[in-house]
C-alpha cells in the first residue's frame, strides 16, 4: 500500500496590498495627534478642546452636546467632561435652547471666540507645514481619497456590528 501523500499546512494570511498604506496612515494620524498636543499646550489646551471651541466658531449660534459629539466623533459623556473644563474657564457657557428647555446649545464666549481667532493663523501655518513640499491639488487628491477609506471603513464597521454573530457594541 503506498503511504498517503503528505498534505500541505495551511498558508498563514498574508497582508493584502494596502495593509502598508493603512499601517502608514494609523502613523500619521497618530503623529498629527502628536503634533496637535504640542501646538495647543502653549495656550492650554488639547487637540479635543480646540476642535470643540472650532466647531462653534464660524457660526453666531452655538451647538447641542449631541451635535458636537456627531462632529467630534466621540461619545457624549466626553463631549461632557470637554464642555465642563471649557466653561470652567470661561471659553463657552450653556444656553437653554429656544423652543426646548431640556435641551442645551454650547456657545462660544467672548473670550472663547478671542481665542480661536488667536489660534487659527497657527494652527493654519502649522496645517500648511506638515504637507512640506506636496503640492495642494495633491494633498487634495488625497484628502478625497482618504475621504473613500472612512467611508469604507464606517461601512465595513457598521457591517461587522450588525453581524448576526457580532458581540455587543461596547458602551
Amino acid at each position: 500500500m503506498a503511504p498517503k501523500p503528505a498534505r500541505k499546512p495551511a498558508a498563514e494570511p498574508a497582508p493584502g496590498p494596502r495593509y502598508q498604506a493603512l499601517l502608514q496612515l494609523l502613523r500619521t494620524a497618530a503623529a498629527l495627534w502628536s503634533a496637535s498636543h504640542a501646538l495647543f499646550a502653549r495656550w492650554e489646551l488639547s487637540p479635543s478642546q480646540f476642535n470643540l471651541l472650532n466647531l462653534l466658531h464660524p457660526g453666531p449660534s452655538g451647538a447641542s452636546q449631541v451635535e458636537l459629539s456627531r462632529a467630534l466623533i466621540m461619545h457624549r459623556s466626553n463631549v461632557t467632561g470637554l464642555v465642563d473644563r471649557l466653561q470652567a474657564r470661561g471659553l463657552v457657557e450653556r444656553r437653554a435652547r429656544s423652543g426646548d428647555r431640556r435641551t442645551y446649545e454650547v456657545v462660544l464666549t467672548p473670550a472663547g471666540r478671542r481665542l480661536v481667532r488667536e489660534i487659527l493663523p497657527h494652527y493654519y501655518a502649522a496645517a500648511e507645514r506638515v504637507w512640506g513640499d506636496l503640492p495642494a491639488a495633491r494633498a487634495g487628491a488625497i484628502a478625497k481619497d482618504l475621504a473613500g477609506v472612512c467611508s469604507n471603513a464606517l461601512r465595513d464597521a457598521e457591517a461587522v456590528h450588525d453581524a448576526p454573530d457580532a458581540p455587543a457594541r461596547p458602551r
